[in-house]
Parts: C-alpha cells; sequence; structure tokens
C-alpha cells in the first residue's frame, strides 16, 4: 500500500495555512510549503510566510531556507520535498503539503520529472530584459507557442515567469515543457496523494486579497522589501515575487504609492484567478468551500479520506 499524501492547495488569500495547520494537528501531520517563494529568507510579509506562533509547534519544511539571491527550480523542489516527505514517514506522521505553486503541486502528485537544465545565465538576462516591455512580453508569448502551443494556451499572456519558463525549457533541453511531462507520467508514482482545493465566492476572495494587501503594507511591506535589496547584492526569480516587483518600482520611483498598491492587489487578484484555472484542469481534486469553516472541512476531508481507506 502506497503512502497516503494530503495536498491542501487553492488561490493566495483562502485559508490554507491555517486550515492545514489545524488538520496537522488533529491527524497527526507535519506540513511541507508548497509555495515557491516562501522558500527565500528575510521575505517574510509580502510572502504570507507562517510565522512560528502561527504554526503551533506543527514541523514545517521548505520554508525560509534560501537566500533570494539563489535560483530554486521546479526539480529542485520535488526533490527536497521528497526528503522531506520521507523523513515525515519515518516520524510515524502525515505529510501535509499546503501551497499554491500550481508547477510544484503537480510535479509531485503527477510525477513529473524536470530535468536539472543547465542553466544559462546570459540567455535568462536577455528574456529578462526583453520581457520587460508589454510589447517584448507579447513577442516572448508568441515565441513560447511556437515552441509549445499546448502547454503555452494554458497560461496567461501576461505570465512572465511561466512564459520564460517554457522558453528555457526548450533552449535548455531541446525537448518542450509538454514532451518532459509525458515522458516524467509515464512512472509509476510513490505516493497516493489525496488533493483537497479550497475555493470561495470570487468577490470575498477579492476583498480577502485586498485587505491582506493593506495588512501587509501596515506590516513594514515596504520597508521589508528596502531591506532586501539592499542585503542581497542580486535578486533572483525572488525579485518577481508579488508585492515585491511592485515595491521595487515604487522604490525607484517609476510609480506613485497610490499606483503601488492598486498594482499589487490587481496583480494579486489575477493570479489568484490563475491559481484557480491551474487546480481546476485537476479532475481528482476535491473543492472545498473555504466558506463553510476549518472545522467543518476538516470532517470533509476526514471523512472522504476514511472512506477511501475502508474501500
Amino acid at each position: 500500500m502506497k503512502p497516503e499524501i494530503i495536498v491542501i492547495a487553492g488561490p493566495t488569500a483562502s485559508g490554507k495555512t491555517s486550515l492545514s495547520i489545524e488538520l496537522a494537528k488533529k491527524v497527526g501531520g507535519e506540513i511541507i510549503s508548497g509555495d515557491s517563494m516562501q522558500i527565500y529568507k528575510d521575505m517574510n510579509i509580502g510572502t504570507a510566510k507562517v510565522t512560528k506562533e502561527e504554526m503551533q509547534g506543527i514541523n514545517h519544511y521548505l520554508i525560509d531556507f534560501l537566500s533570494p539571491e539563489k535560483r530554486y527550480t521546479v526539480s529542485n523542489f520535488k526533490k527536497d520535498a521528497e526528503k522531506a516527505i520521507e523523513k515525515i514517514l519515518e516520524n510515524g506522521n502525515i505529510p501535509i503539503i499546503c501551497g499554491g505553486t500550481g508547477l510544484y503541486i503537480d510535479s509531485l502528485i503527477y510525477e513529473i520529472e524536470y530535468q536539472d537544465m543547465d542553466f544559462d545565465k546570459d540567455y535568462r538576462d536577455f528574456l529578462m530584459e526583453k520581457s520587460k516591455t508589454e510589447e517584448g512580453l507579447s513577442l516572448l508569448y508568441e515565441e513560447a507557442l511556437r515552441i509549445d502551443e499546448k502547454a503555452t494556451l494554458k497560461i496567461s499572456k501576461n505570465d512572465k515567469k511561466r512564459i520564460l519558463r517554457i522558453i528555457e525549457i526548450y533552449h535548455s533541453t531541446g525537448k518542450t515543457k509538454t514532451e518532459l511531462e509525458i515522458l516524467s507520467r509515464q512512472k509509476e508514482k510513490k505516493y497516493d496523494f489525496k488533493v483537497f482545493a479550497l475555493n470561495m465566492d470570487r468577490q470575498l476572495l477579492y476583498d480577502r486579497i485586498n485587505n491582506r494587501v493593506d495588512l501587509m503594507l501596515e506590516k513594514g511591506l515596504i520597508e521589508e522589501v528596502a531591506y532586501i535589496t539592499k542585503k542581497y547584492n542580486e535578486l533572483s526569480t525572488s525579485g518577481q515575487g508579488l508585492g515585491y516587483k511592485e515595491i521595487i518600482e515604487y522604490l525607484d520611483n517609476k510609480i506613485t504609492y497610490g499606483e503601488m498598491v492598486e498594482k499589487i492587489k490587481k496583480e494579486s487578484r489575477h493570479y489568484a484567478k490563475r491559481q484557480l484555472t491551474w487546480f481546476r484542469k485537476n479532475k481528482d481534486i476535491i473543492w472545498l468551500n473555504a466558506e463553510n469553516g476549518i472545522e467543518k472541512n476538516i470532517e470533509i476531508i476526514s471523512s472522504y479520506i476514511n472512506n477511501v481507506r475502508k474501500n
């Protein structure tokens, strides 16, 4: 019988962290972050990184361990997450993956192996420079479409990170992202994943996102960004994180404070929409209404898992 792994996914600000912690307390779990930004040190407020107090004694993995100067790939995540899974299983506990980075989650539940690509910094710098303008990003989207139409049609024309990834994968491996996924999915799965995702009324979610941005700014997000840009010589993909890139623009006097706030809120709402679109592709996901409350959703998760075990 394959080890059982619980996944709590969903859009930003939907309550994944709170649910995963209460679930871990209930079932004897430990939590592995599936968030591509919470891995970075000193980036706490803008990533809504779980605090020691919020953890309530529950072990968390893949949080706050990497310098913002370092590049971290999906391949790195998959290897690190599987090590954490094995450690949790050795402890006699249930691994709970909690996060909203769809590519990270998929790499685990579908056994997708993204090869460790030969990183071409010059080529990446070229792509990053070109993507700075709306026209340049549009041209890169068209290039990605030519390289891998299937993968490109699944993402937004403004999703810079994923557009560049499609192009980089092909540049580095000679294979498309879609080809690599087909090859890797032929492997037998190591674990039995039970995947749950939170959702809620769209307007309520957007209100939560807007309020979270206001709260982050009150807590000192601008000061946090100023600190990391001064402390680290060069930010990798961390500098493209939601909130961080907009505040960097503000600190560089490229946009006003008001424009910065509205831009962060708008981009965060768009990100949540993309996350929901991504997770809806997974037909095996059990959707939970976040408005049910944590206790009710834990009952649903526990009931579902218990029924599966009986069968």
